[in-house]
C-alpha cells in the first residue's frame, strides 16, 4: 500500500493512534465494571437479567386512580352525612355546586392532555357527586315529597344529564353506560310510587324495554348493553304477564294480563323484524301471544281443555315456517315458540297417558282374578288424546314443510300411537271394546312398520327409516301392554294372545318389509304362541311344573318349519329357544316333570339336528337326553345307576365304532363322548355319595382302562374323560386322609405351603405356559 507520508512518519502516527485506542478501551472496561457491580445499576447488558416487574405501568396507574376516586367518594359521603349540617343553605349550595362543577369539568382538560385514565376517575367522582346533589336537594328542598316518586324523577334527570355529559365528552367511556343503566329505573319506580300493581309494573318494564330496544336497533355505541337491558326488562314484563294470567280466577280478570302479553308479543316481533338475528325476541313474542290469546279462555275451561286452547294458538304459529315473506328472524322465533309450547303440551299429555297405561300393571298381582274395575274415564279424559293428535298432525305437517328431516316423521308416528292406543282407557270404554280397539291400533302400527321397511323406510315421503322404526317400537309396546292387561281374565288372555299371534305370524310370513321388521313380527308371534300354551297349561289348575310340557310345542313347531321360515328363521329359533328355557324353568320344581321336559326338549333338538345346517343341535340333544336320564334316575331313587346307563353306553359306543369305521375323520368326541359320559358322570356322582369301596374301585379300574385305550388309540375323548374320571375317583379316595393330615398339621403350615406354592408357580410361570401349550398341542393331534 502506498501513502504520501514517509515510512518513519507514518509509523509514528500509527503508534500514537494505537496508544489512544488502548487508553479509551481501558476507560470503557473500567466504566463497564463499575456499572455491573454498582448497588443500583441503571443498565444491564443483553443476557443480564434485572429484577422482575410484577405490575405494568398502566396497571399501576389504574390502581392509583381507582384508589384516589374511592377516597374522594368516601370523603364526599362523609362530608354530606357529617359536615353538612354545619353549613348554611347558601354555603351548602355553593360547596356542592363548586365541587360538582369542578369534578365534571376537570375531565375536559385532562382529555385534552391525553390523560384518559385520570379523566375517567375524576368523571366517576363527578357522577357520584350528582347523586349526592340529588339527595341533598331532596333533604333540603322537598323533604316531604314521596321518596319513591322523587327517586323516579331523580333517576330520569340523572340519566338525561349523564347521557348529555357522555355525548359532550365522547372520550369518556363511563357516563353513557351509567346513563343507560340508570334509565332502567324511572318508569318502574314511578309505577311503584303510583301503586300500579303487578300489571302496571309490567307495563313500565315493557316501555323501558321498548326504549332500550329502540336505542339498540339504532346501532349506536353500547348497543350490546342496550340489548341486554332490553332483554332483562322485557323478560320481567313477560314473566309478570304470565304469572298474572295464570293466576286469573275468571275471564275478565285475565284481560289486563292478556293486553300486557299482547304488547310484549308486538314488541318482540317488531324487534326481530328490524334487527337481523334477533330471533329470541320473536320467540318471546310468540310465547306471549300464545298466553295472551289463551289466557281469557283458561278460567272457563277444565285444565286439560285449557291445554288444548293454548296448543291451538301455538300450532298457528308453526305456520310461520312456510311464510317466506317474513324475515328469517321472525319466522324462526315464531316457529320456535309454537314448537316449544306444542312440546310442553305433548309432555303433559304423555304423562297422563303413561299413568293410565301403568295402572294396568296392577293385574300382575292377581292374574285371572277379574279385578278390573268398571269402565270409568281416567283424568284428564279426552283432552290428552286430542292434544297428542293435534301435535301428531303438526309433526306430520312439518314432515312436508321440512323435506328430508326424519325427526318430525318419527314424532308424528309416536304421538299418533300415544293418542289412539290409550284413548279407550281415557274415555272409559268397556274392557272388551278397549281390547279390540287397542289390538287394531297395534296391528296398524305393525303394518306401518312393515310398509315403511318395504318402501325403504320413508313411508312414501323420503324421510328415512325413523318413522318405520318408531312404528315398530310402538307396536311392540302396544302388544306388551295389551297382553299384560288381558291377564285379568281367561277369555281375554286367549283372545288377545291369539289375535296378536295370528297378526304377527301373518306379518312375518306375508310382509314385504325389511328383515328387521319381519323378524320382530316373528319373535312376537313365537312369544304369543308360548303365552297361549302356558295359559292352556294353567287352565286345568295343575301345578306350575305341568305348564311346561305343552310349551315345548313352540320350539317343536319352529324346528319343524325350519327352512320354510326363510329370512326370519334365526330370530324365530332364538325366540323358540327362549320358550324352551322357560319350560325348563317352569318344570324345575318337580324332578319327574323336569325329566320329561328334558327328554322332550332333547327330542326336539335331535329332530332339528337332522337337517345338515343344524347339525350342532345334536350336541344339545345329547346333553338334554343325558340330563333327562340322570334326573329320572335321581327322582326314582335309583342307587345303582349303572344298571341303566351301561346298556346305553354299550349301544352308543357300538354306534360310534361303526361311524368311525365308515368315517375315519369323525371326531372321537362325536363317536365315543356321549356313550362314555352316559355312564361316567352318573357313576361319578354316585361315588361321592357311596361310603363303600366296591363302586370307587370298579369305576377307577374302568376309567383306567378307558384312559389306556385312549392313549393307545390316540383319541381325545377316551383319554380326557377316562383321565378326568380316574382323577376324580382318586381325589375321592384320598380326601379323608387329606382331611386327617390337615387337621394334624399346625395352623400356620397350610398358609405357608400355599405361599411357597405361589412363589414356585410364579418363578416358573413361563415354563408352565410352555408346558400347557405343548399339552394342548398334543391333545389337538389326537383323534
Amino acid at each position: 500500500m502506498e501513502t504520501p507520508l514517509p515510512p518513519a512518519e507514518e509509523l509514528a502516527l500509527i503508534d500514537r493512534e494505537l496508544a489512544q485506542l488502548d487508553a479509551r478501551r481501558t476507560f470503557l472496561l473500567g466504566r463497564r465494571q463499575w456499572l455491573l457491580s454498582g448497588p443500583a445499576p441503571l443498565w444491564a447488558p443483553p443476557g443480564t437479567p434485572g429484577p422482575a416487574k410484577e405490575a405494568s405501568a398502566p396497571g399501576a396507574q389504574n390502581v392509583l386512580l381507582a384508589l384516589g376516586a374511592v377516597l374522594l367518594a368516601v370523603a364526599a359521603l362523609a362530608f354530606t352525612l357529617v359536615s353538612w349540617g354545619s353549613l348554611g343553605i347558601v354555603g351548602r349550595s355553593a360547596v356542592l355546586a363548586a365541587v360538582t362543577a369542578t369534578a365534571l369539568g376537570t375531565p375536559w382538560f385532562l382529555l385534552r392532555r391525553a390523560l384518559r385514565s385520570t379523566a375517567e376517575s375524576v368523571a366517576a367522582v363527578g357522577l357520584l357527586l350528582t347523586v349526592l346533589d340529588a339527595y341533598a336537594l331532596y333533604v333540603v328542598a322537598v323533604p316531604g315529597t314521596d321518596g319513591m316518586a322523587y327517586a323516579a324523577g331523580a333517576a330520569a334527570v340523572l340519566a338525561a344529564v349523564w347521557a348529555g355529559y357522555g355525548m359532550a365528552l365522547p372520550g369518556l367511556r363511563l357516563p353513557l353506560p351509567t346513563a343507560l343503566l340508570t334509565a332502567q329505573l324511572p318508569l318502574p319506580l314511578a309505577a311503584l310510587a303510583a301503586a300500579a300493581g303487578p300489571v302496571g309494573i309490567g307495563w313500565a318494564l315493557l316501555a323501558t324495554a321498548g326504549l332500550d330496544a329502540a336505542l339498540a336497533v339504532r346501532g349506536r355505541a353500547r348497543a350490546g348493553l342496550a340489548w341486554a337491558a332490553a332483554a332483562v326488562a322485557g323478560a320481567g314484563a313477560l314473566l309478570i304477564g304470565l304469572s298474572e294470567s295464570a293466576g286469573a280466577a275468571f275471564a275478565a280478570q285475565a284481560l289486563a294480563p292478556s293486553a300486557l302479553l299482547g304488547a310484549v308479543a308486538a314488541l318482540g316481533v317488531a324487534v326481530a323484524w328490524r334487527a337481523a338475528g334477533a330471533w329470541p325476541a320473536a320467540a318471546a313474542g310468540g310465547l306471549a301471544a300464545v298466553a295472551a290469546l289463551g289466557g281469557p279462555a283458561r278460567p272457563a275451561l277444565e285444565p286439560g281443555w285449557a291445554v288444548v286452547a293454548y296448543l291451538l294458538v301455538a300450532l298457528a304459529l308453526l305456520g310461520a315456517v312456510r311464510a317466506r315473506a317474513l324475515p328469517e328472524a321472525v319466522r324462526r322465533g315464531l316457529a320456535g315458540a309454537g314448537a316449544g309450547v306444542a312440546a310442553l303440551a305433548a309432555v303433559w299429555a304423555l304423562a297422563s297417558v303413561a299413568a293410565a297405561l301403568a295402572a294396568r300393571l296392577r293385574v300382575l298381582d292377581q292374574v285371572w282374578a277379574a279385578t278390573t274395575p268398571p269402565a270409568a274415564p281416567y283424568q284428564p279424559g279426552a283432552a290428552a288424546p286430542v292434544v297428542l293428535l293435534l301435535t301428531a298432525a303438526a309433526a306430520w305437517w312439518l314432515v312436508r314443510a321440512l323435506a328430508g328431516r326424519p325427526e318430525p316423521g318419527a314424532a308424528a308416528v309416536a304421538l299418533g300411537w300415544a293418542a289412539l292406543f290409550p284413548a279407550p282407557l281415557l274415555l272409559g270404554v268397556p274392557a272388551g271394546a278397549a281390547f279390540a280397539a287397542q289390538l287394531v291400533v297395534t296391528a296398524a302400527a305393525g303394518v306401518l312398520a312393515l310398509r315403511s321397511a318395504a318402501a325403504g323406510g320413508g313411508v312414501g315421503v323420503g324421510v328415512g327409516r325413523a318413522p318405520g322404526i318408531a312404528a315398530g317400537v310402538c307396536a311392540l309396546l302396544g302388544a306388551v301392554n295389551v297382553s299384560v292387561a288381558a291377564l285379568d281374565g281367561r277369555l281375554a288372555t286367549f283372545a288377545v294372545l291369539g289375535a296378536l299371534g295370528v297378526s304377527c305370524a301373518a306379518g312375518a310370513a306375508y310382509g314385504r318389509g325389511a328383515v328387521w321388521a319381519r323378524s320382530g313380527a316373528a319373535v312376537l308371534a313365537v312369544a304369543c304362541a308360548a303365552g297361549l300354551l302356558v295359559a292352556l297349561g294353567a287352565v286345568p289348575g295343575r301345578p306350575v311344573a305341568w305348564w311346561a310340557p305343552p310349551l315345548l310345542a313352540v320350539p317343536a313347531a319352529v324346528a319343524a318349519l325350519g327352512p320354510r321360515l326363510g329370512a326370519v328363521r334365526v330370530p324365530a329359533e332364538a325366540a323358540a329357544g327362549a320358550a324352551g328355557v322357560l319350560a325348563l324353568a317352569l318344570a324345575a320344581g318337580e324332578a319327574p316333570v323336569l325329566a320329561l321336559v328334558l327328554a322332550l326338549a332333547g327330542v326336539v333338538c335331535a329332530g332339528a339336528a337332522v337337517r345338515p345346517e343344524r347339525r350342532s343341535a345334536g350336541w344339545a340333544a345329547g346333553a338334554l337326553l343325558l340330563a333327562a336320564t340322570w334326573v329320572r334316575l335321581a327322582a326314582s331313587g335309583v342307587g345303582v345307576p349303572e344298571a341303566y346307563s351301561l346298556p346305553v353306553t354299550a349301544a352308543a359306543l357300538a354306534v360310534g365304532l361303526v361311524r368311525r369305521r365308515k368315517d375315519p375323520r369323525a371326531s372321537s368326541w362325536t363317536a365315543y363322548g356321549p356313550g362314555l359320559a352316559a355312564t361316567a358322570l352318573p357313576s361319578l356322582l354316585a361315588v361321592w355319595g357311596d361310603p363303600y369301596w366296591p363302586r370307587p374301585l370298579l369305576l377307577g379300574v374302568a376309567a383306567l382302562a378307558v384312559t389306556l385305550a385312549g392313549a393307545r388309540s390316540r383319541l381325545q375323548a377316551p383319554l380326557v374323560l377316562g383321565g378326568a374320571t380316574l382323577a376324580a375317583v382318586a381325589v375321592h379316595e384320598l380326601a379323608p386322609y387329606v382331611v386327617q393330615v390337615v387337621d394334624a398339621l399346625p395352623r400356620w403350615l397350610p398358609p405357608a405351603l400355599a405361599g411357597l406354592l405361589l412363589l414356585v408357580v410364579g418363578a416358573t410361570y413361563e415354563k408352565r405356559l410352555r408346558d400347557a401349550r405343548r399339552l394342548r398341542e398334543a391333545l389337538g393331534r389326537l383323534g
